[in-house]
């Protein structure tokens, strides 16, 4: 018979066992680990009290000379922006503002300027013709003994008529014709068979009724009735084979007469009295004056605009070397030259 022996094989732990043996490692070490987290909170608590460090004065230089630097930069690029701003203020403006046409067409022969007028604007017919109809003259005032005007028979007109002897005399606000029949009956003492181009819109201009009440007919349905009012004043005088108006603005009459080929030996400036009118009216007007041509106009010392019409004309003299001439309340520029 086999010996037993009689030692009992270690047994496994049991679970139970086991879980109280690990927790009561844990619980063992719990201390210390609270131990530690409790040092290194205590640390980082302080470290966190202290103020940031400082930076190195070189740092710091170094920081400020960068944020003066962009500073600086910025404040020339506003300055340098709002310089070139202004620059571009100062700068004149484009040619095309400031040019006139001075070239026109080639003249037509004086003996064509009534019939290229009159086919151009009235479909080869005279205005006159029929003129006036009874309805029309219903509403007319009869013709004055001396027609309402500004200075439309001064002794400018005489003095010019003997010395140019115009063929064809372009006028630049007609209003109700004064100073162009004065001018036809001038060149009719002369024997000139000259032809009178009456450049207005005859639509007046704003509160004009209000002082002339008694030479004007009264309006009709908007229209002024200037036009019909001159046209009557032109037949009384028998001078409707040569004085014929173009009842248009002055600028874009006198760019037709241009394209035309229409020249003047005498032309009158007497419309708008801003400087800006009278500019435009003068430059447009030298384009169509024939060289010997004599261009002069009304108006010269009258203060509208800050004497608009003045500055007008002398800075259009001084600009194409010409000399102004006052001749009573008109103006007179010297001879147009051959090569203008």
């Amino acid at each position: 018979m086999k010996d037993v022996d009689h030692r009992r094989p270690p047994s496994s732990p049991t679970p139970s066992s086991s879980f109280f043996s690990t927790r009561t490692g844990l619980l063992s070490t719990a201390p210390a680990i609270a131990a530690i987290f409790f040092v290194f909170g205590y640390f980082l608590g302080i470290s966190s009290s202290f103020p940031p460090a400082l930076p190195s004065p070189s740092t710091s230089f170094s920081t400020n000379n960068m944020i003066n630097t962009a500073t600086s930069t910025t404040a020339q690029k506003v300055v340098a922006d709002a310089a070139d701003q202004q620059q571009q203020q100062k700068r004149p403006p484009p040619p095309d503002l400031l040019r006139f046409r001075t070239k026109c067409a080639d003249p037509v022969p004086q003996s064509q300027h009534l019939q290229t007028v009159l086919s151009r604007v009235y479909n080869s017919t005279s205005p006159y013709e029929g003129f006036p109809s009874p309805e029309t003259s219903s509403l007319l005032l009869p013709t004055a003994r001396r027609l309402r005007g500004w200075g439309s028979t001064t002794a400018v007109f005489s003095d010019l008529v003997h010395a140019v002897r115009p063929l064809t005399v372009i006028e630049l606000g007609t209003f109700l014709g004064a100073s162009a029949l004065h001018v036809a009956s001038l060149t009719r003492n002369l024997s000139l068979p000259t032809l009178i181009l009456c450049l207005d819109d005859f639509r007046g201009w704003p509160g004009f009724r209000a002082r002339l009440r008694r030479d004007l007919p009264a309006p009709r349905h908007g229209d002024s009735l200037l036009l019909h009012q001159f046209m009557l004043h032109v037949a009384d005088a028998g001078e409707t084979a040569r004085v014929i108006p173009m009842p248009f603005s002055t600028g874009s009459s006198l760019a037709a007469l241009c394209e035309w080929g229409v020249y003047g030996d005498l032309i009158e400036v007497d419309a708008g009295h801003d400087f800006h009118s009278a500019w435009a009216d003068i430059n447009m007007a030298y384009a169509v004056l024939r060289p010997g041509g004599v261009l002069f106009g009304h108006d010269y010392f009258t203060v509208a605009d800050d004497r608009g019409v003045r500055r007008a004309v002398n800075l259009f003299a001084k600009v194409n070397g010409l000399k102004v001439r006052p001749h009573g309340q008109h103006w007179v520029l010297s001879p147009k030259p051959s090569h203008h």
